[in-house]
């Protein structure tokens, strides 16, 4: 069986918390689990259009809520708990060895508390405000924060307390291909229903990620996880608000 159907589900079972079909592990497809992290965005999107059809006839507030919820729901709130993390790290305002301490620490503070509800509270109330919500562009959001967020692992220096401090020195050609499913995501939606919303959760993950970067002197899957709940966030602000 092919390294890069390994790659798949590989990402699926490490990134997502719905059941995976086919949960195994194949060292060699290692490289081509974080080439496949966009494929795991599709996924997140095909259940974000599902959900948005089926609740087309419900309570406006029921479906904000749902349709709020879905990308966290599906990642088992992977993204929120980094999110947090460096919430409380950056929000902290100390110097830079008591930052990363922070981040490091299994404790909520109310920097945390504060950010995930202010977050949870716009996440919603978008959804709320939105009208008719095209479905290509909320399918490819996940996949262009993803495909951002796969590129910024292999190009930004890890920290040095990161699980992607491993991986420095073994940046490959995946970059190009993290970069062509990003332009695809960006692309398709722009020249089908003129929706910037992929493009936006793509910037606001760019953004976010330099952002906490320059804040905590490097990369981390903590850092990743908030600028993709940011560029999510992004990006559902454009598809929700620009009619």
């Amino acid at each position: 069986m092919s390294d890069w159907i390994y790659g798949f589900f590989m990402a699926w079972g490490m990134f997502l918390a719905l059941p995976c079909p086919f949960r195994r592990w194949r060292e060699s497809a290692r490289g081509k689990m974080l080439a496949c992290l966009p494929l795991g965005g599709a996924v997140v999107g095909g259940v974000w259009i599902l959900g948005a059809w089926l609740l087309a006839g419900a309570p406006l507030g029921v479906r904000a809520l749902v349709l709020a919820a879905v990308p966290w729901l599906c990642t088992g709130f992977l993204h929120l708990d980094g999110f947090m993390d460096v919430c409380d790290a950056v929000l902290s305002r100390r110097d830079l060895a008591t930052r990363q301490k922070i981040l490091k620490d299994s404790h909520c503070g109310a920097f945390a508390v504060i950010s995930i509800v202010l977050l949870v509270l716009t996440q919603w109330s978008l959804f709320f405000s939105a009208g008719a919500i095209h479905w290509l562009p909320l399918l490819l959001i996940p996949v262009a924060s993803r495909a951002s967020a796969g590129s910024a692992v292999l190009c930004l220096r890890p920290m040095g307390s990161s699980q992607y401090a491993a991986m420095e020195g073994k940046k490959t050609g995946y970059v190009w291909w993290l970069a062509g499913l990003l332009l695809l995501s960006v692309a398709l939606p722009l020249a089908a229903t003129g929706s910037f919303a992929p493009l936006a959760a793509a910037v606001g993950y760019w953004l976010a990620a330099y952002y906490g970067y320059r804040q905590l002197n490097g990369m981390s899957g903590d850092i990743s996880g908030f600028a993709l709940t940011l560029g999510e966030l992004a990006g559902v602000a454009v598809l929700t608000l620009a009619r």
